[in-house]
């Protein structure tokens, strides 16, 4: 899969040449449009599928052109159904081709400065033909041929492109293609930060959008139509998928940029659409595009954190929406197809500082840094720095947060239901959009990526308010509500309260802001079912929503704000009642990816500075500390009730680790360690003096028991690379005595709140059983017992072991005797199998019982 989705461009490339060869098309527009949605689609994949390798220019130049043939395709759709014919042809086409034709251009141009010359081909050829499709689009004898022969050439260098692909693959690296290889951006290389490489499309698609409008108010196209439909909202459709692909680069101003941009791109479009069943111009009520104007403001101004070329950007944004706002046609009155020229320009420029300054080498200044160093010098702002350290909820995610656009999109759709609306004319009145889009899709996008973190809070809320925005936007403002009133409805609404009651009462545990927040949107629903029995209160609903859409304003600028600062922070109120774990505590523990160096490396430092951490193993997860930080060994053992039912075990990462008290142990116990490590099998061994190698000092009693220890070797790379840097480590297991393991890193800091001080982060435990605990206290007399069989069954267990005792006799060894001996010397510890849910070991009096 891997190799074949590098031949992004052939197929429909050759699809298009044999299309445009043909005097006559071969191919009817509804077939070609909908094989151009289904190549588009699979180019789409490839380059999100290289998104992680931060291959910048292949993989931008995969999404704009997978949206050029999206957009493309259903343009197609409509032409082969009828519903575009004539001139309406040239229209609905021109614009979304001027757009890709520059685009494609510029990465063209990046591509021969970057050196990578067959995709800089690809992307002239490309470039070349939309040229040649618009200059045919005016001129039917002229151009097609022209395309085709673009086409052709872009299908040639497909198939090259593939076979080196494929060859590399098949060659494990030894047979490369000269200009297949594809570069890495330099600028990340460099960086420890994550780049979000995407954002170049984003731009592309503004552009996208720009021009529709623009070729209007320019007298290149003569009307704004339906037709124009499917490139406002393919430009919409991946800006929404920059937007979550932004948010896995951990960039959450880009992230909720786009998501701004995409409900104006969904907005356009639905005006234009609105014309098929109507030829009035709808009308644009003032407060959802002022609200916009006012985020987009907001934005902009933390925008300048990260440079003055972004701030400065968005201003056109703000211009843009106040400009809508201004007259009551919106998108159609020139002052906003005026001000989306603008954008196209500064758009473009953008498309191009971005892709060059990724190279890295050369960097065009776009005042990164200016504001963030102005503000560290007058000492009031303390601008964040650390990205690993996160405040001390649930979890860790690959996906930066999302409550930002969360809270924006609250005040879109509230401030959105104050306009009026015309019952027997609902869509007439724009509206519907502002809801339904921000409202819900977005917010259920938000609330998916919350629970990713492990906010289940606030993803249980956003995911509701997502529906309930869709599902009452459509029957209200979509024509299907009318003057239809009744028990129905109420009883739909009632659920919806009874559901958002137990988030308001979970709010209690959360903070004041929040509180507030879920609180307020009780009041909307009750608004909404009053109006569902004809009740309403005139005036009512128009109060809660302005204060809905307030709380919300806060806490969107609170969020952002806190984001963005160390200090000073906007206040959201602290919780009103705390549960066990989370809630206890306002100090922050870092969640950080197991899958860094850099995050293995910082719990290594923290634990040798004497912090006890939650970290993932073979088996689920355990609280661990370095046995040569005693203290922090006591305060491990402490953290468990009735912590001395529960001693602690012994960890190491290799046996020579013990090559020190070799001399004390039995040879047939030291080949058995080096037989079954590393594994999920805990030896437990008689105790000596050899622990005390191992720098535990006072702690040392609190490992094992007065007789035995258990210690193993994890058969895990990210815990055995930890012990490699700290040393042997104390470990019990990290959930308070007598709950049930902890199989998630979302559950340490919820079990064990402030007691842990850093959470080294897996995702789901890969096993949800514990290791195998092994009795090796009389392993001279030739056998084994066993606490506890967990992971790894005791027939292997015993078969390892008879392996090694091999190697110690003398003489013949007769096969047919080995069953019988080994059901002779084993013995199963079962009175006392609960005493070792730690992998820890028993006493000499419960073994003398047994």
């Amino acid at each position: 899969m891997g190799v074949g989705s590098d031949t992004f461009c052939e197929p429909s490339a050759l699809l298009l040449t044999v299309d445009r060869y043909s005097t006559v098309p071969l191919i009817p527009s509804t077939a070609l449009g909908i094989l151009l949605l289904i190549v588009a689609a699979l180019v789409g994949y490839t380059g999100i599928r290289k998104y992680s390798n931060h291959a910048v220019l292949f993989v931008n130049l995969c999404l704009t052109v997978s949206a050029l043939w999206c957009g493309t395709g259903l343009i197609h759709i409509l032409i082969g159904e009828m519903v575009i014919q004539d001139d309406g042809i040239r229209n609905a086409l021109v614009p979304g081709y001027s757009a890709f034709t520059l685009g494609l251009f510029i990465i063209g141009v990046i591509g021969l400065i970057q050196k990578e010359v067959i995709l800089a081909m690809i992307a002239f050829a490309i470039s070349l033909a939309t040229a040649h499709e618009i200059a045919a689009l005016y001129d039917q004898s002229f151009g097609h041929s022209a395309v085709g022969l673009n086409y052709l050439v872009v299908s040639f260098i497909g198939l090259y492109f593939g076979l080196g692909r494929v060859c590399e693959f098949l060659s494990k690296g030894k047979i490369i293609f000269p200009g297949t290889c594809l570069h890495k951006s330099n600028s990340y290389l460099k960086s420890e930060t994550i780049k979000n490489d995407v954002v170049v499309v984003g731009y592309i698609t503004n552009m996208l959008s720009a021009s529709v409008l623009g070729c209007q108010v320019l007298g290149v196209t003569t009307k704004l139509f339906v037709g124009q439909v499917p490139w406002l909202w393919t430009a919409a459709v991946y800006q929404i998928v920059v937007c979550v692909l932004s948010y896995r680069a951990n960039d959450s101003l880009i992230a909720t940029f786009f998501g701004f941009t995409s409900i104006l791109k969904f907005a356009e479009g639905y005006a234009f659409l609105f014309k098929l069943w109507q030829d009035d111009q709808p009308f644009f009520p003032v407060p959802a595009p002022i609200v916009l104007a006012v985020l987009f403001f907001i934005l902009a101004l933390f925008m300048t954190g990260k440079s003055l070329v972004d701030g400065i950007y968005l201003l056109f944004f703000v211009s843009y929406c106040i400009s809508v706002a201004s007259n009551s046609t919106g998108f159609f009155h020139g002052g906003a197809q005026g001000v989306s020229v603008a954008i196209f320009v500064a758009s473009a420029c953008l498309v191009f500082i971005s892709l060059f300054n990724s190279i890295g080498f050369i960097t065009i200044p776009t005042g990164k840094g200016i504001i963030k160093g102005f503000l560290i010098r007058m000492n009031t702002l303390t601008p964040k720095s650390d990205k690993d350290t996160q405040n001390p909820y649930l979890g860790y995610s690959k996906y930066s947060d999302a409550e930002i656009l969360a809270h924006a999109c609250n005040v879109v759709a509230a401030f959105a239901i104050t306009a009026s609306v015309n019952t027997s004319a609902p869509l007439a009145t724009v509206v519907l959009p502002w809801i339904i889009i921000p409202g819900g899709v977005l917010q259920l996008l938000c609330g998916s990526i919350s629970f990713s973190r492990g906010k289940t809070l606030e993803s249980c809320a956003f995911i509701l308010y997502g529906l309930i925005w869709i599902i009452w936007g459509l029957t209200r403002y979509g024509g299907l509500y009318g003057s239809t009133r009744g028990f129905g409805i109420a009883v739909g609404i009632i659920c919806f309260l009874l559901f958002n009651g137990f988030v308001v009462i979970g709010t209690f545990f959360l903070n004041a802001a929040w509180f507030a927040f879920t609180l307020s949107f009780q009041l909307i629903l009750i608004s909404f079912l009053l109006d569902a029995v004809n009740s309403n209160p005139f005036g009512y609903d128009i109060g809660v929503t302005i204060i809905f859409g307030l709380v919300s304003f806060y806490c969107f600028l609170a969020t952002l704000f806190n984001q963005s600062f160390e200090r000073p922070q906007l206040p959201l109120g602290h919780a009103w009642a705390s549960l066990c774990g989370f809630g206890q505590s306002n100090s922050i523990c870092p969640h950080l990816s197991s899958r860094k160096t850099s995050s293995v490396r910082k719990i290594a430092e923290i634990m040798r500075n004497g912090g006890t951490c939650g970290i993932p193993t073979d088996t689920v997860y355990v609280l661990v500390a370095a046995c040569n930080c005693p203290d922090a060994v006591e305060k491990a053992y402490n953290t468990k009730k009735q912590a001395k039912e529960r001693p602690m075990s012994l960890w190491i990462s290799n046996v020579t680790q013990l090559e020190p008290a070799k001399h004390l142990l039995s040879p047939l116990l030291w080949d058995l360690m080096q037989k079954v490590w590393p594994s999920s099998i805990s030896l437990v061994i008689p105790r000596g003096e050899w622990l005390n190698l191992f720098g535990l000092q006072h702690a040392e009693k609190y490992i094992g028991t007065p007789q035995s220890i258990a210690i193993r070797i994890p058969d895990c790379t990210v815990t055995t690379h930890l012990i490699d840097q700290v040393g042997p480590i104390a470990v019990t297991s990290a959930n308070p005595t007598g709950e049930a393991d902890t199989t998630h890193h979302n559950q340490v800091y919820a079990k064990l709140g402030n007691k842990v001080d850093a959470v080294l982060c897996d995702g789901p435990s890969p096993e949800n059983i514990a290791s195998t605990v092994v009795d090796c206290t009389k392993i001279e007399t030739g056998t084994l017992g066993f606490f506890r069989v967990g992971l790894v069954p005791k027939s292997q267990v015993l078969q390892l072991f008879e392996e090694v005792k091999k190697k110690h006799l003398k003489g013949q060894i007769n096969d047919s005797f080995n069953q019988d001996e080994t059901e002779r010397n084993t013995f199963q510890h079962s009175e006392v199998t609960t005493a070792y849910d730690n992998a820890v070991f028993i006493n000499d009096e419960n073994e003398n019982k047994l």
